[in-house]
């Protein structure tokens, strides 16, 4: 499995990696990919802070800079 590591600006690591089980109420496919070409990633963090779930491009370790990707961690942050 692939991981992508960040840091976001609270300095909090960030290991991201794609959902290998989709959520009960997820509506793609079996292959877990859904009809608009995204996958479900998981970035889990060092320390306290809760692990979220993004939606992202299939290609999203090569096509989301690592800015766009913390951006993303914050806005989902509960």
């Amino acid at each position: 499995m692939d991981i992508k590591e960040i840091q976001t600006a609270d300095g909090i690591r960030w290991q991201c990696a794609e959902a290998m089980i989709k959520p009960a109420d997820d509506k793609s496919s079996p292959s877990g990919k859904d009809e608009r070409d995204l996958v479900m990633v998981v970035c889990t963090p060092t320390g306290g802070a809760q692990s979220v779930r993004i939606e992202l491009k299939t290609d999203w370790k090569e096509s989301v800079p690592d800015e766009e990707l913390a951006r993303a961690i914050e806005q989902n942050r509960k």
